[in-house]
């Protein structure tokens, strides 16, 4: 009824699908699927942006595309999509040496993956968490490496949910409520 399996594009990577540390653990450990680097606070582009904010210094940003652009936290592919029955979501979070051990915080807080992100035609339904590095050195984060847990939950719906129009999901990593 629920699971994990690795995205076809990353078969043969040597990939470990997330599984619990202990047995009273409730979130299943997820690692990165390649090396890659969170820039820290003095170089990282989030936080130019928050200081341009902050500054009142506005200038070049345009619009709010130009300020999406520089408030874009890095992405971290995990090479795991994750399968569930109806009525149930994946919240992913931070673990909890993250912020005290390597200065990484996810900026969404909880990351929620709906059933039908499972197989999307745009990226197989490939789990990715973000983060942004508030330290003052940039963070290496090696394949393989745990970067986040990953929780099985419930969900309930509100009266005459079911009398409201829904659309199919038409993309991947952030492809609802495009409003």
């Amino acid at each position: 009824m629920r699971g994990f399996e690795i995205v076809s594009t990353k078969a043969n990577d040597g990939l470990n699908l997330p599984k619990r540390s202990t047995q009273a653990a409730a979130g299943y450990d997820f690692e990165a699927s390649e090396d890659i680097i969170i820039p820290s606070a003095l170089s990282n582009q989030f936080f130019k942006g928050l200081s341009i904010l902050s500054l009142g210094k506005l200038k070049g940003v345009r619009d709010n595309a130009d300020l999406q652009n520089i408030l874009k936290p890095i992405l971290i592919p995990t090479g795991i999509k994750a399968y569930m029955a109806d009525g149930e979501y994946l919240q992913l979070v931070s673990r909890s040496s993250g912020p005290i051990k390597k200065r990484i915080m996810m900026p969404n807080g909880v990351g929620i993956v709906d059933a039908d992100y499972y197989n999307n035609s745009s990226n197989e339904g490939e789990i990715f968490f973000q983060f942004i590095n508030f330290g003052i050195n940039d963070v290496k984060i090696k394949k393989g490496e745990r970067i986040g847990q990953g929780i099985f939950l419930p969900y309930l719906l509100a009266d005459g949910d079911d009398k409201v129009a829904k659309a199919s999901r038409q993309g991947g990593f952030g492809s609802t409520g495009q409003n």
